[in-house]
């Protein structure tokens, strides 16, 4: 399997966050954003996870971060937190 592509999750995130009504206050705000609510699977190489798994597995605290005014600067958290916890290359 080849090594995920950091900007293609990223670019994954963004588009599946972007129809949600920001600022956003909590987790469950993004919720109906996602188009398969929290089963909503991202994928690059050998990386592919759900975002109820992104959620338990990156090193993010939701209440020190919320709210969020895009859905970029989410998506740069969550890849931040994934490459803390050494799912995604840095």
């Amino acid at each position: 399997m080849t090594e995920p592509d950091v900007s293609d999750i990223r670019e994954q995130l963004v588009d599946a966050f972007d129809g949600a009504d920001y600022p956003v206050s909590t987790p469950m705000d993004l919720l109906p954003a996602l188009p398969n609510g929290p089963a909503t699977t991202f994928e690059s190489g050998e990386f592919s996870m759900s975002m109820m798994q992104i959620h338990s597995t990156a090193d993010v605290d939701p209440k020190e971060r919320f709210p969020y005014e895009s859905p970029e600067a989410l998506a740069d958290d969550i890849i931040d937190g994934l490459q803390d916890a050494g799912e995604l290359p840095e």
